[in-house]
C-alpha cells in the first residue's frame, strides 16, 4: 500500500484524499488550521460554474464542463443543499454584444448549454435586469462547498485517512529510501509521495520540496456586500457582466444565495496578507515578497487603470452600487450592506502575466498544484481524478 501525504485540507486536498483513497492508497491529510476549508473555499461564492469564460481545450474549460455534472451529481447523492438555477450574462450596451457573441461561441465549443436571448427573454428570468441582448446559462448552479467538504472529510475519516488539523508543512526533504518526509513541528511524516493542494501558499511549499515553480501566488482580495433582505426580491438568479477577457476576474455579479440572500460583488484589489480580509490586515512578510516581485509591478504597468477603479470601489460604496446598476438600476448605496471577502489565490508569472489556466507541476514523487483558483472548487473532483493519475 503506497502512502500519500496531502498538504491543504480545502476542497481540492479533500478530494484529491478522497481520490486517492479510493484507489487504495493510505493518506495523510495536513491542514495548518483548526478546521476545514478555512481559506479559499471557505469564502467561495458557492457558485458551480459551467464552463463557460475559458479557452476550449484547456484544463479549465475541460474540467469545468465535467466538474459542473461530478459536483451536482455528488451534492444531489449526498444531500448536499444545490439549486441549478443557471444564470444571465448581460450586455448592457452595444458595445459589449462582441464580448457576449464570443462567450457564446466559447460556450458551443466547451459544450456548455446557453443560448443568446432577447431583452423581453431575459426579463422573464430577470424582471429587474437591464440589457440589450444577454446570454441564459442553463447549467450554473449554487452550492455549499463548506458542506461538501464535511462530506468529503466524513469519506475519508470513515475509509482510515489520517486527517490532521493544526499540522503545518514547515520543512520538507527526501526520504532515506526515496518518497518524502515533512517535519510538522511536532513530528515528521514519511510517505511514498507528497500533493501540494495548499492554495494560497502553494509556491511555498513547492520551494520547501525543493521545486522552484514558473509562479508566484499574488493574493487578492474579492470584497462583497449583501442586499437588504427588503431589497432581495431584486434579484431572482445570477446576473453577471460581460468580463474583460484579458483578466482572469469577472466582474462585479449579483448571486442569490441557497438561503435567499443576495451577494453583490467581488471587486479585485492586492490583499496586504495572503490571508488578509480585510484592509488592517497585513503581514510584513507577505506585503515585502509581494513588493520584490517584478511580475506584480509588470502587471500594474499594464493595467493601472483597473487597479485605481477597483481600490476606489473597495472604498466607495457609492461606486460598488454604481457597478452593479449597470446590471439591475434599482439597485442603490442604500440597499448594500458590507458582508465577507474572499482571498483568491493567483498565480503570476515574472513577466506580469497573470496565469488563465489552473497550473499542476510534477517532479519525483511529487504532485503540486500551483494554481487552480475559481472555478477550482467547481472542478475539485475532476481535478483530484488528474492528480490522483499523475501521482500514479
Amino acid at each position: 500500500m503506497r502512502r500519500v501525504a496531502v498538504v491543504g485540507g480545502g476542497i481540492l486536498g479533500l478530494a484529491v484524499a478522497r481520490e486517492l483513497t479510493s484507489r487504495g492508497d493510505q493518506v495523510t491529510v495536513l491542514e495548518k488550521e483548526g478546521r476545514w476549508a478555512a481559506h479559499q473555499t471557505g469564502h467561495n461564492s458557492n457558485v458551480v460554474h459551467a464552463g463557460l469564460y475559458y479557452e476550449p481545450g484547456s484544463f479549465k474549460a475541460k474540467m469545468s464542463v465535467a466538474g459542473n455534472r461530478s459536483m451536482v451529481a455528488f451534492a444531489q447523492e449526498h444531500d448536499v443543499p444545490v439549486n441549478v438555477c443557471g444564470k444571465l450574462v448581460v450586455a448592457t450596451g452595444n458595445d459589449e454584444l462582441p464580448g457576449l457573441n464570443a462567450l457564446a461561441a466559447r460556450a458551443a465549443a466547451n459544450g456548455v448549454p446557453a443560448r443568446m436571448i432577447t431583452p423581453a427573454e431575459a426579463h422573464e428570468h430577470e424582471p429587474e435586469v437591464a440589457c440589450v441582448a444577454a446570454l441564459h446559462v442553463t447549467s450554473t448552479a449554487i452550492i455549499d462547498f463548506g458542506a461538501v467538504c464535511q462530506v468529503l472529510a466524513a469519506q475519508l475519516e470513515t475509509s482510515g485517512a489520517d486527517l490532521r488539523l493544526n499540522t503545518p508543512a514547515l520543512a520538507i526533504r527526501e526520504g532515506g529510501r526515496g518518497g518524502v518526509e515533512i517535519a510538522t513541528g511536532t513530528d515528521v511524516v514519511r510517505a511514498d509521495a507528497l500533493v501540494n493542494c495548499a492554495g494560497l501558499h502553494s509556491d511555498r511549499v513547492a520551494r520547501l520540496a525543493g521545486l522552484t515553480p514558473p509562479v508566484t501566488i499574488v493574493p487578492f482580495r474579492g470584497e462583497y456586500f449583501t442586499l437588504k433582505p427588503e431589497s432581495a426580491h431584486l434579484v431572482k438568479g445570477l446576473i453577471y457582466p460581460v468580463p474583460d477577457a484579458s483578466l482572469p476576474f469577472l466582474g462585479v455579479h449579483l448571486t442569490r444565495m441557497l438561503d435567499g440572500s443576495v451577494h453583490a460583488g467581488p471587486n479585485a484589489v492586492l490583499a496586504l496578507k495572503r490571508e488578509g480580509y480585510r484592509w488592517r490586515d497585513v503581514s510584513a512578510q507577505d506585503l515585502a515578497e509581494t513588493a520584490r516581485f517584478p511580475g506584480l509591478w509588470r502587471l500594474a504597468r499594464k493595467y493601472p487603470r483597473t487597479a485605481v477603479d477597483e481600490v476606489l470601489r473597495s472604498l466607495s460604496r457609492r461606486r460598488f452600487a454604481r457597478s452593479l446598476a449597470r446590471l439591475v438600476p434599482a439597485v442603490g448605496r442604500e440597499d448594500l450592506v458590507r458582508a465577507g471577502a474572499g482571498v483568491r489565490a493567483q498565480a503570476l508569472r515574472p513577466d506580469g502575466t497573470l496565469v488563465q489556466d489552473f497550473i499542476i507541476e510534477t517532479a519525483p514523487n511529487q504532485v503540486h498544484v500551483l494554481n487552480a483558483p475559481s472555478p477550482g472548487a467547481t472542478c475539485a473532483l475532476e481535478i483530484a481524478k488528474h492528480v490522483a493519475d499523475q501521482v500514479t
